[in-house]
């Protein structure tokens, strides 16, 4: 009796870890936790990712201002919950949202913890210091509107993974996004010229939604901000204050430190703000930077339809469907791995029948299916055929030639 694994499971990215912000925060020192939650955004953030029964206990103890038994908690949740309730306790004292205290007669209580309880309720009832970024300026005399932002956002983004697959297409990419892709170990120094190659953790990392690559991404970039002399409180704050941002809006930069306006010029490289210069007074946050560490923004698309392009036939046959680049690069890069991968993991009984390892009719199959001469692309046109003379015809041709409108020709 033999054992079967689904396709499901094969193209599964297991081996990529990609955390959410629980589970980022949850990393972090206790230290570092109480810094961050002296921003507003920061705690909405925290709380709007917190389990139902956890946001119940929360708001039950917003305006408590002494410990309540551990017990009394216990009792809001039914017994048959136990083990939710459990869980819920544990992701509380992880994220240093509540902290254990005895209350009089030596009973264990918890309390919640005083900064995040303060600005927790400056987001939710007002008051205190504006925790939002401004926007009080004058109207742009060029303003951006959505389709522009998710335009410009969709081409720096696709910057990155053509540099990831190797495109043609990979001008415009920062140093900066270059060293992340090394860092992350989505890409590695190829051992022969020393040249950026993708991993199999880049491979995966191309599965994923784009929402979720951006958050990955950036991620990675926050393990390198001490490194880059950036304070990580100050560019988490900002970057959630991005999170709660309207998207079309534009916000100024006045009061931005130095190493705010460093992370501000990193964001844009990589497409989560729009600023048309360097030193202009205002950005445009992306629909990238939007609900980031939720993964629920909508996707980048400048075409709706173009969702699923690939049809596969029972003859062995792929036929994509686009005009993107950035998608052909990648059926091709996941052709050549796919070649690779029967090469290096071939039975050893096909070695020993000597080479070619695998038959030329399946090699020939997956590099037809690689070679990207072999499209198709559509244009509407007029065929202009049966002229009286050779003369006419070159004409015609050349007046087509010189306006740039000649699509095809034969002699």
């Amino acid at each position: 009796m033999s054992n079967t694994i689904s396709g499901k499971n094969l193209l599964r990215p297991t081996g990529l870890q990609c955390k959410n912000l629980q589970e980022y925060l949850k990393s972090r020192p206790p230290e570092v936790l109480n810094k961050l939650y002296h921003n507003p955004p920061i705690c909405l953030a925290v709380f709007r990712e917190l389990p139902v029964i956890a946001k119940h206990y929360v708001m039950r103890l917003l305006f408590v201002e002494q410990p309540v038994p551990q017990a009394v908690i216990a009792s809001w949740c039914s017994k048959l919950h136990f083990e939710e309730h459990q869980k819920v306790v544990l992701i509380l004292n992880e994220l240093n949202v509540w902290k254990e205290a005895s209350i009089p007669g030596g009973l264990p209580g918890w309390i919640l913890n005083t900064t995040f309880k303060k600005n927790l309720k400056i987001v939710l009832l007002g008051g205190g210091k504006p925790w939002t970024m401004s926007n009080q300026l004058e109207t742009d005399s060029k303003p951006r509107d959505v389709a522009f932002l998710d335009s410009y956002a969709l081409e720096r983004w696709e910057c990155v993974l053509h540099y990831m697959v190797g495109s043609q297409q990979q001008e415009g990419i920062s140093a900066d996004a270059v060293r992340i892709l090394l860092h992350a170990g989505l890409m590695k120094r190829d051992e022969a010229d020393g040249s950026p190659v993708i991993t199999q953790a880049g491979f995966q990392f191309l599965l994923l939604e784009t929402a979720l690559q951006v958050w990955y991404f950036i991620l990675q970039y926050l393990d390198t901000i001490e490194a880059r002399g950036l304070d990580l409180v100050e560019c988490l704050t900002f970057l959630f204050q991005l999170n709660f941002s309207t998207l079309g809006k534009d916000y100024s930069t006045e009061g931005m430190s130095e190493g705010l306006l460093t992370f501000l010029q990193h964001l844009r490289e990589f497409g989560l703000v729009y600023q048309r210069k360097r030193k202009a007074g205002r950005f445009y946050p992306t629909r990238l930077a939007l609900n980031i560490a939720t993964g629920q923004n909508k996707p980048l698309s400048r075409d709706p339809e173009k969702e699923g392009y690939i049809v596969v036939e029972t003859n062995y046959r792929v036929y994509a469907y686009t005009n993107s680049n950035l998608q052909v690069a990648l059926l091709g890069l996941f052709c050549e791995m796919l070649y690779s991968y029967l090469q290096q993991h071939a039975h050893s009984k096909m070695i020993e029948a000597g080479p070619p390892i695998l038959p030329p009719t399946i090699v020939d199959q997956i590099k037809l299916w690689e070679n990207e001469r072999n499209r198709f692309t559509f244009s509407e046109g007029v065929l202009y055929s049966q002229f009286l003379s050779q003369t006419d015809f070159e004409v015609l041709r050349d007046h087509a030639l010189s306006t740039g409108v000649l699509i095809w020709q034969s002699e």
